[in-house]
């Protein structure tokens, strides 16, 4: 057979994705804020786009224009998204009657420590934060002043702005003594004192070096550092597991003396550094707002606020246009204007497909927004998608990072897809966030003399045609922080004897 070059003519299908559809697939799942700061950007570097506070500020167009002049603008894709949809069911009750704000049990806070100063005067809490927040002082800042008053001799201040400096973010010494001698060239026990006066500084608690030491210098600032209260801090395992038989032997106290003292150490405040350096949380601001109406529907539509409004303007893109301009000038100009459409259209688009994706979860959760999480149902993306015609993929992306407020609270779209647990008796499945829901009722509703085991709770739930097993149910039990049947009963024991 010979060998040489020859021309083939072959043909085959391929997906190609162009850089306008990756733009749109890259807006879908932009949350708010990113596609705030990617609007920002294109406006920057595109001259043909403006934003449509700027297009109502500039002068109208000149009505003896010739209409030729303008002949090579593009229509310009709609400038305002959809943003209003509703939807009609069938009203069973008004949502004053069924509307109550439910728990939506997916979570359970169970810590046993208070964030704050141990006063125990909520409106002091509320007046400490408040303060903190329209503070600008940092921690290191207010330790410093604290260290050039009390500490005069200029190497020992030296020492305590090493130590400042090696605090972590809960207020511990996160280096050693030693660490600290090594690096100043001083003999350790200098450290030692400089540490013993800085640990008097205020927050109570700072430059501890474990949870033990932190709690006993609160106690000790407020004189309660006795021996049975030292024994307490250093059986802190015991307490964790409400082993009081254990606790009572150890300290060598009663049991109205354990309860004072394990209220004493649930007020002090195992992170003392949290008052200072503290970020402040960005409100969440929602994507999809959603109402109910009058005769039992649902009306959803888009946050206006969280939509960027741009336009192309086609006037400016004219007048340049017909001017005498370079080939690359107007290769640039073409291009600059072809992708500011693409941009309107996929922002549009954007914004249907959010709407769209919404209405249905709204649709097929409604039994969750009428009421409450026991009726929220099992629901995958592929559901999502085979309703609306689109693809998982893109059903994923729409639900990343966006968030709809609805009568129950605010809610991220991804909340609404749980797996199914199976009916025992062969019904419709459950969501397994309704059975967590239910796994949480059973426990806040239970008798202090008859504490739910987990083999209890299987039992009860079988009688409501929820199948789950044991492993389940302590798995979903510690994912909401709550303690094991063993604990909870020494805890409620504790709190029945004080």
């Amino acid at each position: 057979m010979a060998l040489g070059p020859r021309l083939e003519l072959r043909q085959g299908q391929s997906l190609v994705m162009t850089p306008q559809l990756q733009q749109a697939i890259k807006l879908l799942q932009l949350s708010n804020q990113e596609l705030l700061a990617y609007v920002d950007a294109e406006l920057e570097q595109n001259p043909l786009l403006e934003r449509e506070d700027q297009a109502q500020g500039d002068e109208p167009a000149d009505d003896d224009a010739p209409e030729e002049e303008t002949a090579d603008e593009a229509p310009a894709a709609p400038e305002t998204p959809l943003e209003t949809t509703q939807m009609e069911h069938p009203a069973e009750e008004s949502w004053e009657q069924a509307g109550e704000f439910y728990d939506n049990g997916d979570r359970m806070d169970m810590t046993p420590w208070r964030a704050n100063s141990g006063r125990g005067d909520f409106e002091d809490d509320d007046r400490r934060v408040a303060e903190t927040v329209g503070c600008d002082k940092s921690l290191r800042e207010h330790l410093t002043e604290q260290l050039n008053v009390d500490i005069a001799d200029p190497q020992e201040r030296v020492i305590g702005l090493q130590l400042i400096d090696m605090l972590d973010e809960r207020g511990y010494l996160s280096g050693s003594v030693g660490d600290v001698a090594a690096l100043l060239g001083c003999p350790p026990r200098r450290v030692e004192a400089v540490l013993a006066l800085m640990q008097g500084f205020d927050p109570p608690g700072i430059f501890a070096r474990d949870l033990v030491e932190c709690l006993a210098l609160q106690l000790k600032e407020r004189d309660r550092l006795d021996p049975a209260m030292r024994t307490l801090l250093d059986n802190l395992p015991l307490l964790a597991r409400r082993d009081v038989v254990a606790l009572k032997r150890l300290c060598g106290v009663d049991d109205e003396d354990l309860v004072q003292m394990v209220a004493e150490i649930k007020a002090l405040n195992p992170r003392p550094a949290s008052a200072f350096d503290r970020e402040i949380a960005q409100p969440i601001t929602p994507d999809i707002l959603m109402r109910p109406q009058a005769g039992g529907a649902w009306l959803i539509e888009l946050n206006a606020d969280t939509l960027p409004r741009v336009l192309v303007n086609n006037r400016y893109y004219a007048k340049v246009n017909r001017d005498s301009l370079s080939k690359s000038d107007r290769e640039f100009l073409t291009e600059k204007f072809q992708a500011a459409n693409w941009l309107i259209k996929s922002l549009h688009q954007r914004a249907t497909t959010i709407l769209r994706v919404a209405s249905e979860i709204v649709r097929q959760q409604e039994g969750f927004f009428r009421h409450g999480v026991s009726h929220l149902k099992p629901l995958i993306l592929r559901d999502i998608a085979a309703a609306i015609d689109m693809h998982e993929s893109t059903v994923s992306r729409v639900t990343t990072n966006k968030y709809m407020v609805t009568p129950r609270g605010l809610y991220e779209l991804k909340y609404f897809f749980t797996s199914s647990i199976a009916n025992s008796a062969g019904g419709e499945a459950h969501s397994a966030e309704a059975v967590r829901f239910h796994i949480k009722t059973l426990i806040e509703g239970e008798a202090p003399q008859e504490i739910l085991s987990d083999d209890r709770i299987v039992e009860l739930l079988k009688t409501q045609g929820i199948g789950i097993a044991r492993r389940t149910v302590a798995k979903y039990r510690e994912a909401m922080r709550i303690a094991s049947s063993v604990q909870r009963k020494r805890e409620k024991s504790l709190q029945l004897k004080a």
